[in-house]
């Protein structure tokens, strides 16, 4: 069985986490907490925090036991973008171009 979480509209650069949610795949969701536990980077904090709403998906939903699951898939993908404006010299603007992301986590009960 396969349970996902997605957080949408994360305030943080898709490119920023995509190399961390690739060393997470085919680890257990203890091994992967505390990975992101102990990583000072935000994009640990909030991929961490859907490995947990995923694993609550599965307790809550399935009855399933969430720490015996492993992590099948964990993708970044790029979000809607803010656009803001910043004032420059006689009258013009320059673009600011503000990232988010989606984080999606895929956990699976089936040991491969």
């Amino acid at each position: 069985m396969e349970v996902r979480a997605v957080s949408k509209n994360v305030r943080m650069s898709a490119s920023k986490g995509r190399d961390l949610a690739r060393a997470l795949v085919g680890k257990s969701v203890s091994e992967a907490l505390a990975i992101t536990e102990f990583s000072p980077r935000k994009a640990a904090f909030l991929i961490g925090k859907t490995i947990k709403s995923a694993a609550a998906n599965a307790e809550n939903n399935y009855g399933l036991n969430a720490m015996d699951m492993r992590i099948v898939k964990a993708v970044l993908d790029e979000g809607t973008r803010m656009r803001r404006y910043r004032p420059r010299a006689r009258g013009s603007a320059s673009p600011i171009v503000k990232q988010t992301c989606h984080i999606t986590v895929v956990l699976s009960d089936d040991i491969y």
